[in-house]
């Protein structure tokens, strides 16, 4: 049986009603889950692990037993080891995929496959697009991304150890001894359907430093670890997580159409909204500040975990809000338009990464699990009709139907998430409250519909625990 692990958050002292966050085992059987991604247009979620797998799980939850990928000669001590997959926008007819991972020389190394006619196995043969020398085993970054201009986004951390002792994420001073740490702190993006000089990619037209020979690639600077970021499927909006140091947890937010004039994110100038070294640096005025942020070591949170903001349909609770995490405390934060964060009880464990699936519903891992991120209301399922109510809601063995209405009720009726008819009982309305027993559906979330005498139904949600 899948388990339901529920968490109250408690709103604010205006609100007028509560709501439930809760996870879902969705997968089991993973190590190191690091990374979940969809390609455009399927259902099935792709788990990068850490050390050196692509597993698919499909739709069902169910984890195919060969990898899709598996890459070989990396390091994976500390922040290293496969990182990051991105899949090409046109994905359904070119193949093309984009991994990021840590060489045996420590080294970040971003490298494009193919899937094979076989579409649950890629080839083994990859064309290096970039390698980014890298001097300590933290701070690697590691996501992809694809932007809704359709350039490859690659965010990349300062370089490792602590404070940016070298101040890569301000530099833009070419190193000839290590040229490419110039990309060190930095957001790059490049145009993957092109090629420039010997490289393998080429450098978007609008690109401040485009015509800057060594630093052509980045688009914004100022980066201490951004774990992770994501677009808005819907908008293009970019949203970055950027792991603070010892003060602050910083998220960014960058709408769409994106600017071309070189964003500085602040880093290592000033950590959030504090100040942390800025010696030769900007004003904070000159800097892009902060979407919002939090207290570092504030009940034990020490490291965020970016996410997405939230552009499914099956939870208008979500709507309009950034959804992440703290590794630490593997607490849920949900971020509303005016920056304030309000967060869940933890989850056992870490949360490692965010997910999004087809249809813009979230999901987590803590490395081994896949969790789908769902909500529903406590107590009541609650109807147009409000006289009539389903309790207990969430419900282990048996619901009961309470009617006090002038409502002819026919019929009980029990869906899964994917619209199939899992229960259906007579409504002999000879009592105000009936009793319907569930122990036989398996935990998750359910939609109840209530039908009349009429052919009218009355919808809500239902947990089964």
């Amino acid at each position: 049986m899948k388990k339901i692990i529920l968490f109250i958050i408690t709103l604010f002292a205006f609100s007028v009603s509560a709501q439930t966050v809760a996870v879902q085992t969705f997968a089991t059987g993973l190590s190191n889950a690091v990374a979940l991604v969809h390609p455009p247009a399927d259902s099935r979620l792709f788990v990068v692990q850490k050390g050196g797998l692509i597993r698919i799980v499909n739709s069902n939850g169910t984890i195919n037993a060969t990898p899709f990928l598996t890459v070989t000669g990396l390091s994976t001590g500390s922040e290293q080891g496969l990182l990051g997959l991105a899949f090409h926008p046109n994905y359904a007819t070119n193949g093309f995929f984009y991994i990021n991972y840590t060489n045996t020389a420590g080294d970040t190394i971003i490298a494009r496959y193919s899937v094979s006619a076989n579409p649950d196995i890629a080839n083994t043969t990859a064309t290096i697009l970039m390698t980014v020398d890298q001097p300590f085993n933290n701070h690697n970054g590691g996501s992809l991304a694809f932007g809704r201009d359709g350039f490859l986004y690659i965010g990349l951390g300062d370089g490792g150890s602590g404070g940016d002792p070298q101040g890569y994420s301000q530099n833009m001073t070419i190193d000839p001894n290590f040229p490419s740490r110039v990309m060190l702190g930095k957001m790059l993006r490049i145009d993957v359907d092109t090629t420039f000089g010997s490289l393998n990619y080429g450098i978007p037209s609008t690109n401040p430093y485009a015509t800057t020979a060594g630093l052509r690639e980045i688009w914004a600077i100022g980066l201490r670890n951004p774990w992770k970021y994501s677009f808005n499927r819907l908008n293009g909006d970019l949203w970055i997580a950027d792991v603070g140091q010892s003060t602050r947890e910083e998220i960014n937010k960058t709408t769409f159409p994106l600017p071309n004039i070189g964003l500085n994110y602040g880093w290592r100038c000033y950590e959030g909204t504090s100040v942390f070294n800025t010696s030769g640096c900007p004003t904070f005025a000159n800097t892009v500040a902060p979407f919002t942020d939090y207290v570092y070591g504030s009940n034990g949170r020490c490291s965020i975990t970016g996410g997405y903001f939230y552009t499914g349909t099956l939870y208008p609770n979500f709507a309009n809000k950034y959804i992440f995490a703290d590794y630490c405390t593997a607490e849920i934060g949900l971020v509303d338009a005016s920056g304030v964060i309000t967060w869940n009880a933890n989850l056992p464990g870490v949360i490692t990464s965010f997910g999004e699936d087809v249809n813009g519903e979230l999901y987590i891992t803590n490395g081994s699990t896949v969790f789908k991120v769902i909500d529903s209301s406590l107590s009541n399922a609650t109807f147009e009709n409000g006289n009539i109510t389903v309790y207990p809601n969430p419900a282990k063995t048996e619901i009961f139907i309470k009617n006090s209405s002038e409502t002819v009720l026919s019929k009980v009726k029990i869906f899964d998430l994917t619209g199939k008819l899992v229960l259906t009982k007579a409504l002999e309305n000879k009592e105000t409250t009936t009793s319907v027993a569930i122990s036989a559906l398996p935990s998750g979330l359910y939609m109840i519909a209530l039908e009349d005498s009429t052919g009218n139904l009355y919808q809500s949600k239902l947990i089964v625990e």
